[in-house]
């Protein structure tokens, strides 16, 4: 498989089109000022290892799940409690 460089503002700029050709399964290289950063893949190219898996079902906690602001309030709560955010 070959990766098509593209740059960060042309997928800015046209992300629809891009959307369209990962789902279609190409894979595109993006580069800041001619530096790769990152990977875009389709998620079929990952295989069916089990690459996602569920940590916290939300849904069990409360009906519905939780609100992400909600969940992120508590992680900063937590992690200043223990001094590891600040």
């Amino acid at each position: 498989m070959i990766n098509t460089l593209i740059g960060l503002k042309d997928l800015r700029e046209n992300t629809k089109h891009y959307i369209a050709k990962v789902k279609a399964g190409k894979s595109f290289t993006v580069l800041q000022r001619s530096k790769p950063i990152f990977n875009v893949t389709p998620v079929d190219e990952w295989g069916d290892e089990g690459t996602w898996e569920t940590v916290v079902d939300f849904t069990k906690i409360r009906k519905g799940g939780v609100p992400a602001d909600e969940v992120l309030k508590a992680m900063r709560s937590f992690g200043k409690k223990r001094k590891w955010i600040k």
